[in-house]
């Protein structure tokens, strides 16, 4: 049995394909593959977002592949991948792709949450939204 592997764990200033991100968790071995895609929403507590801009620091990259390796070594999962936009975004654009292939489909569904979750709450991306009122908000920072 050939070991688990980390495909993708990358900031991209460039725009997302969830087709790259699905092929690189593709393995004969997996039997079940989850897909996350987190796209911007036209509404945030029922206020209109007009765009967002996302910002990492410059350790976001290191922290995200660092969280795959420990979610991979676990050996529930076959791959794992996942890449998170930064820059200017607007409504309908993809912000995070994240795919884990794995022999059966819970071990895929609980790792793929897993690593949502815990990437949102523990690499520094921040996100500076601007709402149709005017205003703007500040999601993430410390």
């Amino acid at each position: 049995m050939t070991g688990v592997t980390v495909t993708l764990a990358e900031i991209r200033e460039a725009p997302l394909s969830v087709d790259e991100v699905l092929r690189s968790v593709a393995a004969p071995r997996a039997g079940g593959i989850c897909v996350f895609v987190g796209t911007v929403r036209d509404t945030d507590e029922g206020r209109g977002v007009i765009h967002l801009d996302y910002s990492a620091h410059p350790l976001a990259a290191s922290r995200t592949r660092e969280l795959a390796e420990r979610l991979d070594a676990t050996g529930r999962t076959v791959r794992i991948a996942v890449v998170h936009r930064v820059g200017h975004l607007t409504v309908g654009d993809l912000a995070i792709v994240a795919a884990v292939s794995a022999e059966h489909r819970a071990e895929a569904f609980e790792v793929c949450r897993a690593l949502v979750d815990e990437l949102k709450a523990t690499v520094p991306i921040w996100k500076h939204q601007r709402f149709t009122d005017g205003l703007d908000e500040w999601v993430g920072l410390p």
